[in-house]
C-alpha cells in the first residue's frame, strides 16, 4: 500500500464507488437477460445463416454475462475486505498492496509479488 493507510473517509468513498459499480453491473445483467435466452428456430426467418448469427450473438451475450459475473464477485470481495478492515493488504502474503496498483484496479486482492 502507500506510505499511509487509507483513511475512514477514503474507505467509505471507495466502498460507495464499488457499490455503485456493482449496482450498474446488476442492472446491465438484467437488461441483457433476453440476449442470453435460447435461440428459437424461426421457420419464417431468412434461413440457417440468420439462426447462426443469432446463436453467435447469444454466445457473445453469455460471455459478456460471465465477465460481468466475475467482476461482480471481485467487487463483492473488495467490499468485504473493506468491511473487515483488510482492504489494501495482500490476501496471500499480508503485505500492503501499492497505492498505484489499487488505483489501477480497486478490486485487486494481491500484491505484485504474489500476482506473479
Amino acid at each position: 500500500m502507500s506510505d499511509r493507510p487509507l483513511t475512514d473517509d477514503e474507505l467509505a468513498t471507495l466502498r460507495r464507488e464499488l457499490s455503485a459499480r456493482l449496482k450498474a453491473l446488476q442492472a446491465s445483467r438484467e437488461t441483457s437477460a433476453d440476449d442470453r435466452k435460447p435461440v428459437a428456430l424461426d421457420q419464417q426467418s431468412v434461413g440457417r445463416l440468420s439462426r447462426m448469427d443469432a446463436m453467435q450473438m447469444q454466445a457473445m451475450a453469455k460471455a459478456s454475462e460471465q465477465r460481468r459475473r466475475q467482476e461482480g464477485l471481485r467487487i463483492e470481495a473488495a467490499i468485504e475486505r473493506i468491511d473487515e478492515g483488510e482492504y489494501g493488504y495482500c490476501v496471500t502474503c499480508g503485505d500492503g498492496i501499492s497505492e498505484k496498483r489499487l488505483k489501477a484496479d480497486p478490486t485487486i486482492p494481491t500484491c505484485i509479488n504474489c500476482a506473479k
